[in-house]
């Protein structure tokens, strides 16, 4: 029989410290140690095999197979899936490695690849790329350096102050909402087991890797980086090449930076999602940047769930756990965080609100001819700043756009009040004027947070 446990956050529990000597003993999963981080709980099932998952409400999502014996990995996994069905859940494993597949007889749905390094051989990808060593140049010559951080600093005020500054600016910076289950940042946990190393820029810290260990591998998961939007270029290269060399230095066989989602050969739905995410999420731009260390290998990663069960709903019970629980609300947040979202809905909607202006019913709601062309010649050329705005971003531009745009506001509300509202016919024409105040007056507001948060 299994027995499942929770845990308080913040709190080092012995359900915690239960499962990170498993950890040391069966953890060969690349983001196996990730399960001793917040949001967790933990499903054993006897003295030497547990899983980690998040509970999304409807289903448990496991992170990675069961930490168990390789002979074990199927039993577990069967066991694990029957107690969620008995809790009334829905149970799936992501983030699994060819190994589990081999032991279980879980289909899968390929979900990205995972990219691997021989650290001995990282002189010879230095030596190799001439970007490389410009970045690395370019970095030092700014002044970054780059040196451990002992686990006892991050108990210190000023250096604990420092790391969650940054760890807000540099979640303040994401495009898409905070996201939870394996891609969360918290490096406190168990930090005598973690590596850390910072960037340092005037005696401010400017960027942080944190590693984590594959213990039945004796291997590293460069976890965190973490870079201030300040930060010169270069400064994550320098983490990257001061962590391969302390592998290196440690005797460490193997090293990741873990999945690139959707990179691959995934299926065809994966890849219109990529092409339809690019917006959230630079997909291509994160498999680039990990393919020009010259990974050794590239190994498939999978999103694993039962015999006889969706695909579709396995992934969809995932995200829901990446989302913190609420896929509405996350998508909400992501929306409101903007700027390439936001701005790219707020071109479109205005698109078709020109469209509108233009066709003839439109005319009873202007005073003259001249100022209903008026608008929809400020209206194509605001539409246009919008899309070069989603298209790159540039502070000028959206401080005008912004401007431009609370005056639409105000403009708007005046036209209302003094033409249209005297002479509405119906809640029809009620209907239009309330859709014409408030659409440029939600524009304002969202474009003024966008510029905010980019800022």
């Amino acid at each position: 029989m299994g027995a499942h446990a929770s845990y308080r956050d913040g709190f080092v529990t012995d359900d915690k410290s239960r499962v990170l000597a498993l950890l040391q003993r069966h953890g060969w999963n690349a983001t196996s140690f990730q399960v001793l981080e917040p949001g967790f709980r933990y499903w054993f099932d006897g003295d030497d095999a547990c899983v980690g998952y998040v509970d999304t409400g409807r289903a448990w999502v496991a992170a990675g197979p069961p930490i168990a014996p390789a002979e074990r990995l199927g039993e577990v996994v069967e066991r694990f899936a029957a107690a969620a069905r008995e809790a009334g859940r829905r149970a799936c494993c992501f983030g699994t490695e060819p190994r589990f597949h081999e032991a279980s007889r879980w289909p899968a749905l390929r979900i990205g690849d995972q990219p691997m390094w021989d650290p001995a051989a990282w002189d010879g990808v230095v030596r190799g790329s001439r970007s490389l060593r410009e970045q690395l140049r370019r970095a030092r010559a700014k002044g970054v350096t780059v040196r451990p951080l002992a686990a006892a600093e991050l108990e210190e005020p000023a250096t604990r102050a420092q790391l969650d500054a940054l760890i807000a600016r540099w979640l303040a910076s994401r495009p898409i909402a905070p996201m939870g289950f394996l891609v969360q940042v918290d490096p406190y946990t168990f930090p005598a087991e973690r590596r850390h190393f910072v960037a340092e820029r005037d005696g401010r810290i400017v960027a942080f890797l944190g590693i984590v260990p594959i213990y039945a591998r004796r291997g590293w998961f460069f976890e965190d980086f973490l870079r201030d939007p300040e930060a010169p270029n270069g400064t994550i290269e320098l983490l990257v090449d001061a962590g391969m060399r302390a592998a290196v230095a440690a005797g460490v066989p193997v090293v990741t930076l873990g999945l690139v989602p959707l990179a691959g050969d995934v299926g065809r739905w994966l890849r219109a999602a990529r092409r339809l995410g690019r917006s959230l999420y630079d997909f291509d731009g994160l498999r680039a940047f990990k393919a020009k260390f010259a990974p050794s290998t590239w190994d498939p990663i999978f999103l694993a769930y039962p015999p006889g069960k969706s695909a579709t709903v396995a992934l969809t019970d995932t995200l829901t756990a990446f989302a913190r629980g609420g896929l509405l609300r996350f998508g909400i947040e992501t929306f409101l965080r903007g700027p390439a979202v936001v701005v790219r809905a707020l071109a479109a909607l205005l698109v078709a609100w020109t469209v509108l202006l233009a066709l003839p019913i439109s005319a009873p709601y202007f005073p003259a001819t001249a100022c209903r062309v008026g608008w929809i010649a400020f209206d194509v050329a605001l539409g246009a700043a919008l899309f070069t705005l989603a298209h790159r971003w540039r502070q000028p531009l959206a401080d005008v756009v912004a401007t431009a745009v609370t005056a639409d506001a105000v403009v708007t509300l005046a036209q209302a009040i003094v033409y249209d509202l005297p002479r509405r016919r119906g809640p029809v024409d009620l209907a239009v004027i309330a859709i014409a105040v408030l659409a440029p007056t939600i524009a304002a507001i969202l474009l003024w947070n966008a510029r905010g948060r980019r800022r």
